[in-house]
């Protein structure tokens, strides 16, 4: 019996490959009507992910270097030279992220504001989805305000034992020594943000989950990290940052996320020095927010799954 011949075929449709160049369209109309500057930046990176969360893909060979997880570092060098307001459409590429929702490779839309802070960030991607997906008046929920809601805890003052019994009580959870920051993950990831239909900006997340925002202060004095997400039928769709812009807190983020890599075990990874360098000769005051396109293409289809809406996912290369 000869071999199985492979299934050679697009997972998406020719309508969504379709709806796809649409949608690329519509995002760029949507940004050249407000000036904001496209870039393009390189795809390897001599640097990877230093996020203990984050798995670059490495590259084989002398030259070495990563696929990026996000352009956002390449592009605060921009920020950094002058460029003023700019976006990018680009892929990026995640190792081990795979799924319905997941693909080790898909498209960013990331752009940067300078002279925004996160609820003028919040407004401009209400404005496009207001214009891609139709949505109007998508309401903005502090975080805190979500777990007293849902489970009468205040994310930020909790400690992991209480998050814990939380998460026991509502979940089939075996895990036992995990921290406040996985367990608040643990909560938001399946216990609330299902409810968050049809749409919803969360905001002002726990201080601990800053990775590259500003900490600031909310109306009760706790501290807390100016970065927000928006939700789409459960889903979340953007992940947007008041941006750090002190080098050398920068500088101790990277140290204390390559001790969670060593305590880990994940491989080490070097800050990116290039974009210190950057933020010491001075990133200007400015808000940024990473996009998914292939996410927001699955809502403006109503697919159900990744592969529907990309020509050739990671299983069918």
């Amino acid at each position: 019996m000869g071999a199985r011949t492979p299934d050679w075929r697009p997972g998406a449709s020719l309508p969504r490959l379709r709806a796809r160049a649409a949608l690329l369209a519509q995002l760029r109309e949507f940004f050249a009507a407000r000036q904001v500057l496209e870039v393009e930046t390189p795809i390897v990176a001599r640097c990877g992910a230093v996020d203990p969360h984050l798995a670059s893909m490495k590259l084989a060979g002398a030259a070495g270097g990563y696929l990026q997880t996000s352009p956002e570092f390449a592009m605060k060098r921009l920020l950094a030279a002058g460029s003023g307001p700019i976006f990018q459409i680009c892929k990026c590429f995640r190792e081990g992220e795979q799924g319905t929702r997941h693909n080790p490779e898909f498209t960013m839309l990331e752009w940067y504001r300078p002279g925004f802070d996160q609820v003028q960030l919040m407004a401009e991607v209400a404005d496009l989805c207001r214009s891609v997906l139709g949505l109007q008046d998508i309401p903005r929920i502090a975080y805190r305000d979500l777990f007293i809601e849902q489970l009468g805890i205040n994310p930020h003052t909790a400690g992991a034992g209480q998050l814990a019994a939380a998460a026991r009580g509502r979940l089939d959870v075996q895990a036992a020594a995990m921290g406040r920051s996985q367990w608040l993950d643990l909560l938001m990831s399946l216990v609330i943000e299902p409810t968050l239909v049809p749409a919803a900006f969360v905001y002002d997340f726990p201080r601990e989950q800053a990775a590259l925002s500003r900490i600031g202060s909310n109306a009760r004095g706790e501290a807390v990290a100016q970065r927000f997400e928006l939700y789409v039928g459960g889903v979340e769709v953007a992940n947007g940052y008041h941006e750090l812009t002190d080098a050398d807190e920068l500088a101790a983020r990277f140290a204390a996320d390559a001790r969670q890599r060593e305590l880990a075990g994940l491989p080490a990874m070097p800050a990116d020095q290039r974009l210190l360098a950057a933020q010491r000769c001075g990133l200007p005051p400015c808000a940024g927010v990473a996009l998914g396109v292939d996410r927001l293409l699955m809502i403006a289809t109503g697919a159900t799954a990744i592969d529907e809406v990309l020509a050739f996912s990671a299983d069918r290369v």
